[in-house]
């Protein structure tokens, strides 16, 4: 039978640095008039003893866990994958752990998920809601932090997420600039409000230019590589001729999108331009590579965290906060709008 290790204690640091232990516990906790020299001894006897503090205690006497959530709705996307990164980070800063759950768009995992961080004792929690008609998450009985276009749906609470209106912009400005004025649109569900906004928006920007929305071809798809390759397959399953213009509301649907228009024999962006929303790594690799608007990932996991600590320490803003976008350009686009080169022929002018 393995014989157990005890787990070292404040008393053995404190007996190694040669100091009480009461001295020890404040220069561990950071706190107390201590000098420099006696926090030294402390925290090179508490690495030489392998100490760690007792956290959970530490909690229930504070009443703070150290932990925060995150529900994200899809950890195998790139783009989600980089909000966990950057609400990693800055709970790192903040000497907190974070907890990560993917609802996989799925409302009933996602409440499985909460009242999991509930009974883990969490201090709080950012969350992508995906269900847009989710009741009160004020049910779960914890502070909380909202990202994702579901946000709009709850007034007043405190939220991070894209500006969805400038980003969009930005993309139909750059197919203007290309001489694409009226693309092809590929959106997710219709039970999305993230569908919505970026309709809402699209339609905003052909009315300002005095076109009209009922000319743009709109295509429902799943936010996937294959949702993207379907919905672009029955696009050019109709079109007959000419150059045919994508704007797709993630990257994963243009990336599928490029898979369909090799599947049908065509070339990008020869045939058919594609711009992508989401600006994620994979957009760099494929061929050609991806032009896209960028959403600030990472900044967007930073801010909700930081948003967050506000919450749980009480000084909540309730605020709602919208970074912007940019675009990476690359070679999916067509430059339409440049007439074609003359060929000259040697001794002509």
């Amino acid at each position: 039978m393995a014989r157990q290790v005890r787990r070292p204690t404040i008393i053995d640091v404190a007996a190694r640095a040669g100091v009480s232990k009461s001295s020890a516990a404040r220069v561990l906790a950071g706190t107390g008039n201590i000098s420099d020299d006696t926090r030294d001894r402390v925290l090179k006897a508490a690495q030489a003893v392998g100490y760690e503090r007792n956290y959970l205690a530490v909690g229930m006497r504070s009443g703070r866990s150290g932990m925060l959530g995150l529900v994200i709705p899809d950890i195998t996307n790139p783009f989600w994958a980089d909000v966990a990164r950057g609400a990693q980070d800055r709970a790192a800063e903040a000497e907190c752990s974070l907890l990560v759950f993917s609802s996989d768009w799925d409302g009933a995992k996602e409440a499985a998920h909460l009242r999991t961080l509930h009974r883990a004792r969490v201090d709080g929690a950012v969350v992508n809601p995906v269900a847009d008609n989710v009741d009160d998450l004020g049910r779960f009985g914890l502070p909380f932090v909202l990202i994702g276009s579901s946000a709009e749906r709850f007034a007043g609470a405190a939220s991070v997420g894209s500006d969805i209106g400038q980003a969009v912009q930005l993309g139909m400005d750059h197919l203007v600039y290309k001489g694409h004025p009226l693309p092809h649109v590929i959106v997710g569900p219709k039970s999305r409000l993230a569908r919505t906004r970026f309709l809402n928006a699209v339609y905003r920007h052909v009315t300002a230019r005095d076109l009209d929305p009922a000319d743009l071809v709109i295509e429902d798809g799943e936010y996937t590589f294959e949702g993207g390759r379907a919905a672009m397959g029955r696009i050019l399953d109709r079109h007959r001729d000419g150059h045919i213009s994508i704007f797709a509301a993630n990257d994963m649907m243009a990336i599928g999108a490029l898979m369909a228009v090799r599947d049908h024999g065509l070339r990008c962006p020869e045939d058919v331009s594609i711009l992508g929303f989401d600006g994620i790594p994979a957009g760099a690799f494929t061929w050609p590579g991806l032009t896209s608007i960028a959403k600030p990932g990472r900044a967007i996991g930073a801010r909700a965290v930081e948003s967050l600590i506000d919450e749980i320490d009480g000084q909540a803003r309730q605020e709602r906060v919208h970074l912007p976008c940019t675009l990476i350009e690359r070679e999916s686009l067509a430059d339409l709008a440049q007439p074609p080169r003359k060929l000259s022929v040697a001794g002509r002018n």
